[in-house]
């Protein structure tokens, strides 16, 4: 490579893309509203399977190319059969895969070539309160 070449960088995302897709949604802004969805079935004991298949986005109903599966359960520790990650951990898995797209995107739209992103995200948890024992610990919560 000599001196007047431009580094080509390809982190793998689409830049373009989703350029012309924000150029467009702006003068659509209904078409950028989305929901997302999973089911979850229960399994056995602490045990259920997560599946996400369908979304809506873009003024329409949308499907994945593939369905996705997703196992949960809970540790033996917790008297469980540890068939998948904790629901906690799965959360946790979300904002760290929503944490390193974002810099592979933004990476990609400032010309930076990445070698490595790595996230850790951790989150603390008393379940004292699943279990009822200790009344200062919030034990009914809210879910819509």
């Amino acid at each position: 490579m000599t001196s007047t070449e431009t580094p080509t960088v390809d982190n793998g995302v689409n830049v373009g893309a989703l350029l012309d897709a924000r150029k467009a949604l702006a003068d659509a802004p209904e078409a950028a509203q989305f929901q997302w969805r999973a089911e979850t079935e229960w399994i056995k004991g602490t045990h259920s399977r997560g599946t996400v298949r369908t979304f809506r986005g873009l003024g329409a109903e949308q499907e994945h190319v593939s369905t996705f599966t997703f196992d949960a359960d809970h540790p033996e520790q917790f008297a469980a059969e540890d068939q998948g990650a904790t629901p906690v951990e799965i959360v946790l898995v979300g904002l760290g895969a929503c944490l390193t797209a974002g810099i592979a995107s933004v990476a990609q739209l400032r010309n930076i070539q990445l070698r490595s992103v790595k996230a850790t995200v951790t989150g603390e948890h008393d379940i004292l309160g699943i279990l009822g024992g200790d009344p200062e610990v919030l034990r009914s919560p809210t879910y819509s």
